[in-house]
C-alpha cells in the first residue's frame, strides 16, 4: 500500500472544497487505498488550525464533524512519533515536521501545496507533490 504525509493544507482545503483535488486526495485515505502517516505535531496542527473561526466559516464541516475526523485521523492513520532531528531543510521551520514523519513512517509521497516544500521535489526518496500530481501517480498505480 501507497504510504502518505498530508500536509495540513491540503486537509483544510478537503474540508472547504467537497470534490476538489486535495478532498479526492484524503478520499484515497478514507477508501483504504493509502496509508496515511501523521505525527502527534502534524495531528495537533490540523487540530488547530482545521477549528479556526474563518477556517469552520468556509468549511462544509460542523464543527462536530472536525472534531470526529480529528478523532479518526488520530485513530484510523499511522501516528509516527516525530522525534527525527533533520538539519535544515526548508526555509520554513514549521514544515519540518511532515519531512520527520514521512521519514519516521517510510513513506512514498508527501502531498502538500506548500511551496517550500515542493520546491525539494523529492526528500530522502519521498517524493513531494501536489495533490493533482498525486491523484494522477495514484491513478496509474491502481491500474497498472
Amino acid at each position: 500500500m501507497v504510504k502518505v504525509v498530508m500536509d495540513t493544507n491540503i486537509i483544510v482545503s478537503a474540508t472547504i472544497a467537497k470534490h476538489g483535488n486535495e478532498a479526492k486526495a484524503l478520499d484515497a485515505w478514507l477508501d483504504k487505498k493509502v496509508e496515511l502517516i501523521i505525527s502527534p505535531q502534524i495531528l495537533e496542527e490540523m487540530g488547530r488550525v482545521l477549528l479556526y473561526r474563518r477556517i469552520r466559516k468556509q468549511s462544509w464541516m460542523t464543527e462536530k464533524e472536525i472534531r470526529e475526523f480529528l478523532f479518526e485521523l488520530a485513530n484510523a492513520a499511522t501516528i509516527t512519533p516525530g522525534l527525527l532531528k533533520l538539519k535544515k531543510v526548508v526555509k520554513h521551520a514549521p514544515d519540518h515536521k511532515f519531512l520527520v514523519a514521512a521519514v519516521e513512517g517510510k513513506a512514498d509521497y508527501i502531498v502538500s501545496g506548500d511551496q517550500h516544500l515542493r520546491e525539494l521535489g523529492s526528500y530522502q526518496g519521498v517524493k513531494i507533490a501536489p495533490a493533482g500530481e498525486f491523484l494522477r501517480i495514484l491513478n496509474r498505480l491502481h491500474f497498472n
